[in-house]
């Protein structure tokens, strides 16, 4: 739940940083957030998100 949260936090900063930059407009991330949001719902989401917990499993494992 935590690395969830804090990814969404980071993709969200992401995305209004884009949006305020100048490089993303308003009408292609409101379809970006709707596509990940629509996403979510369907049978990849568990793919996704064991996906995106090994790939948070191996960055915990670099020591720097």
């Amino acid at each position: 739940m935590a690395i969830s949260l804090s990814v969404v936090l980071l993709l969200a900063v992401i995305l209004v940083v884009m949006i305020r930059g100048g490089s993303m407009k308003a009408g292609p991330a409101v379809v970006a957030v709707l596509f990940g949001f629509f996403l979510a719902s369907t049978g990849m989401a568990p793919s996704i998100n064991r996906f995106m917990n090994s790939v948070a499993d191996m960055v915990n494992q670099i020591n720097f």
